[in-house]
């Protein structure tokens, strides 16, 4: 639980969102699918986490660093997918969305954190840490949550865009 409102307490707003624009009608937009995404990723953790227990990983040690990466991460990954689908719906092909996705800062910076945020955990781990309590359990995933940046770089893109118009 604690890895849960730790890595995905902003996922629960931005799911809420999507459901509040489904429910109005409203077009279907990028940041919908976004918030879909991250609303359906939220359990994939928790399978993960019980799985590899039962598999008798030691989810504490360097081998376990995986389990944080998905608490804090499994949303970013859904809403990542879900923007990739909702590019292709929009442009009609593959090759055409996939162009729009390496164009979309949002989506490539949501990519990078994505990839980075593993490499991370597993540094942390090697060097010693163990979330062996429930502070260090909650620090690790909610460092480990750059969920925010992709939403910044696309506030900040579309400010630098709004100040060349003027």
């Amino acid at each position: 639980m604690v890895r849960t409102l730790s890595g995905e307490g902003e996922s629960i707003f931005e799911g809420i969102y999507a459901v509040r624009q489904r429910l109005r009608g409203a077009a279907g937009s990028m940041a919908e699918a976004y918030g879909w995404g991250k609303l359906l990723g939220m359990s994939v953790p928790w399978i993960i986490d019980w799985g590899s227990r039962a598999l008798g990983v030691d989810v504490y040690g360097v081998q376990g660093f995986y389990i944080p990466y998905f608490y804090s991460m499994s949303d970013q990954i859904g809403a990542n997918m879900s923007g990739l689908v909702f590019l292709r719906r929009k442009e009609g092909s593959w090759a055409t969305a996939i162009a729009q996705y390496i164009r979309h800062p949002v989506m490539l910076t949501s990519l990078a954190v994505i990839l980075l945020v593993p490499v991370g955990l597993l540094l942390a781990r090697v060097w010693g840490f163990s979330p062996t309590t429930q502070t260090s359990t909650a620090m690790e995933a909610i460092a480990a949550n750059l969920c925010w940046v992709p939403p910044l770089v696309g506030w900040l893109a579309e400010r630098q865009q709004r100040q060349r118009q003027t």
